[in-house]
């Protein structure tokens, strides 16, 4: 069993104008024979594949039919799918942009998401000057509605960006606009000070202290369980003491 593979298309370039044509076989996984536009000629990697270039390159109106269709036909059907999706292909969504802690001695995340297209930079600027030191970059990943999301980890302690300006800078392809978020107390999102967190904590570790206090009531118990009544002695030897006891009362 052998496999013949083709695969043909064209390009458009919207701001120059300049278009390009391809068309190319393979055989068997291996390159096979591509067209060149400019001669309309096919050309042969390999020796296997001169017949069949010989054979083609005959075939004159063919190879203008295809030439045509390359940097005509298939330019205009281009043009129109391109305009046909205009609407999603070229859009532009701004991000939201949070700034993210778990705890007050965690790294601050900033996490951009909803934005499309894809094109995006997160960075951290301190005091109006680009940031790298202890910066970590997260991926882009695409959202379940086709926009994307991507986030920056900065570790910092807070007496650092308390007495500096750190803030987060996100741009996207597409949008002229800069969005940032200054770091401070009241831009971080974060569960650690949340009173319904508190309080489950607080049960949490008043259900443990409970818990330990019964199981070592539990030990103490057992333990003293073991000291109980000793049962009286039923030897001859207990017998004639007790006798003896009797006769000298």
């Amino acid at each position: 069993v052998h496999v013949n593979q083709k695969m043909y298309g064209c390009e458009w370039d919207d701001e120059t104008g300049v278009t390009e044509g391809f068309d190319q076989d393979g055989y068997d996984g291996e390159d096979f024979l591509a067209f060149d536009l400019k001669t309309l000629t096919w050309i042969a990697p390999t020796p296997q594949a001169v017949i069949t270039k010989l054979k083609w390159d005959s075939n004159t109106a063919q190879n203008e039919y295809r030439k045509n269709y390359l940097t005509q036909t298939c330019i205009e059907w281009l043009k129109k799918y391109l305009d046909y999706g205009k609407s999603t292909l070229m859009r532009t969504v701004p991000p939201s942009v949070s700034l993210l802690q778990k705890t007050p001695s965690s790294p601050v995340t900033c996490h951009a998401t909803g934005f499309y297209p894809s094109g995006v930079m997160v960075s951290w600027q301190k005091d109006g000057q680009d940031h790298h030191e202890d910066v970590e970059h997260g991926e882009t990943l695409q959202n379940d509605d086709g926009t994307f999301q991507k986030s920056s980890h900065l570790t910092v302690t807070p007496e650092e960006w308390k007495n500096n300006k750190y803030q987060c800078v996100v741009q996207v392809t597409g949008l002229q606009e800069d969005f940032i978020k200054v770091l401070t107390e009241s831009e971080i999102k974060t569960n650690w000070n949340d009173p319904n967190i508190v309080l489950i904590i607080g049960v949490v570790v008043a259900l443990l202290l409970v818990v330990v206090a019964v199981v070592v009531g539990v030990v103490i118990w057992k333990k003293k369980s073991k000291k109980g009544f000793v049962p009286a002695s039923t030897s001859d030897t207990d017998s004639d003491n007790s006798g003896r006891a009797a006769q000298m009362t």
